[in-house]
C-alpha cells in the first residue's frame, strides 16, 4: 500500500509537470490526461504482480529527466515591475546597488518604476528588521528582510518569483518549472506600500519585527544576499515553493552566515508560522511580550495608509514598536 501510495503521488506530480511545462501548448492537457488514465490504470489492473508501479515509476523518472533540461532564462518579456535585476559592486566597507526598484502606485496594477543606483557604507549596517505579510492562508506568508543603515536608511530585499507579463503566482505552478527566482531591492515605500495599500484581492496584513541580528551578522547575512542576487543577475534559476523560495534561501543566508548547517525546522516551509519559530528561538526582539501581544502590536497596515508617500515613511511606520527607537528619515545615498 504505502509504494502504491508513493507511486500515486510521483504520478500525480508528473501529470502537472507535463500540463504546466510542455514546450507544446496545445499537447499539455491531451498528454497529461492520458498519461494519468494510462499509468492509473496499470496500477490498478497489474497491481498483483507489481508491473503497475514499475510502469508508474519508470514514467516518472523519463519525465523527470526530460524536466531537470528546461533552463531559465532572464530574456523574456517580463512584467514592468521585474524588467531589471539587482546586483551589487563589493568594494571594502563601500557598496553600490544597481537597479534599486522604486515604484509609484496608483493602483497595484498601474504604476511607473524607476530603477536607481544607491550606496551604503557597510560599517553603518546597525541590524535587520523583517515583515512578514499574510493575505489569507494562515500556514502562508511572505517575508522581506530590510536592512537598518540609520542615517543612510533602510534596504528591505524581498526574494519573489519574476512574472512575465500576463503571469501571477500559483501555489500549485510554484512545485513546476513556471518561474525564476528574484531578489527584489527596493524602497520600503514601494515593496511594503505595495502591500498594505494597494493590494486588495484579498488584503494583505503585514507585520513588522525588530530582529536580535547585531550589526556584525547583519553584515553577513547582508553581503550573502548580495552573492546570491549577483549570481541570479548572471545566471538565473527556477523557483520552487518547496526547494528555493523566499524562506528556504533567507535560511540558507543565515546558516551560512553563522557558520552552520541549517536546522530542519517544518515552519520554513509552513512558513505561515514563521513568527512563531522566530520567537521560539530568540531572533525576535519581543520586549517581554508574548507572541499574541508582540504581533498584535507589529501590525503596520494603519501606519503605512497614514504615512502613504511620505519620504519618511520608513520611520513612520516603526514609531511606538517594540524594538525601534526614534527612526532618522530616510537619506539613501545616490552617486
Amino acid at each position: 500500500m504505502f509504494a502504491f501510495i508513493i507511486a500515486l503521488l510521483l504520478t500525480l506530480w508528473t501529470v502537472g509537470a507535463l500540463y504546466f511545462d510542455s514546450p507544446f501548448p496545445a499537447l499539455r492537457a491531451p498528454a497529461a490526461i492520458v498519461y494519468f488514465i494510462v499509468v492509473l490504470g496499470a496500477l490498478i489492473v497489474l497491481r498483483r504482480n507489481h508491473i503497475g508501479l514499475v510502469v508508474a515509476f519508470a514514467g516518472f523518472v523519463l519525465v523527470a529527466l526530460w524536466w531537470f533540461t528546461l533552463k531559465p532564462t532572464n530574456n523574456r518579456n517580463w512584467q514592468p515591475d521585474n524588467t531589471e535585476t539587482a546586483y551589487a559592486d563589493i568594494n571594502g566597507d563601500q557598496i553600490t546597488i544597481h537597479n534599486v526598484r522604486n515604484c509609484d502606485y496608483r493602483t497595484e496594477t498601474d504604476y511607473t518604476c524607476q530603477w536607481e543606483t544607491r550606496s551604503y557604507n557597510l560599517s553603518n549596517l546597525r541590524g535587520a528588521d523583517i515583515f512578514i505579510t499574510w493575505w489569507g492562508p494562515t500556514l502562508i506568508a511572505h517575508p522581506i528582510v530590510s536592512y537598518d543603515f540609520g542615517d543612510q536608511g533602510h534596504v528591505p530585499m524581498s526574494i519573489e518569483t519574476r512574472d512575465e507579463v500576463g503571469q501571477s503566482y500559483s501555489a500549485i505552478r510554484g512545485f513546476y518549472r513556471q518561474y525564476t527566482l528574484t531578489y527584489i531591492i527596493s524602497d520600503e515605500r514601494d515593496v511594503t506600500r505595495l502591500r498594505t495599500n494597494f493590494r486588495h484581492n484579498p488584503d494583505e496584513e503585514v507585520y513588522l519585527f525588530r530582529t536580535t541580528v547585531g550589526p556584525e551578522l547583519a553584515q553577513k547575512i547582508f553581503l550573502s544576499y548580495l552573492r546570491r542576487a549577483n549570481e541570479l543577475h548572471q545566471s538565473p534559476e527556477w523557483y520552487n515553493a518547496l526547494t528555493n523560495n523566499c524562506t528556504t534561501n533567507i535560511d540558507v543566508s543565515a546558516s551560512h552566515a553563522r557558520g552552520k548547517g541549517t536546522v530542519w525546522d517544518w515552519r520554513v516551509l509552513l512558513n505561515g508560522k514563521m513568527d512563531e519559530m522566530m520567537y521560539e528561538h530568540g531572533t525576535l526582539v519581543t520586549g517581554g511580550l508574548p507572541l499574541p501581544a508582540l504581533k498584535a502590536q507589529a501590525r503596520i497596515n494603519p501606519a503605512a495608509h497614514a504615512a502613504d508617500d511620505s519620504p519618511d515613511f520608513s520611520r513612520l511606520i516603526r514609531v511606538g514598536r517594540v524594538g525601534f527607537t526614534d527612526q532618522p528619515a530616510t537619506t539613501a545615498s545616490r552617486p
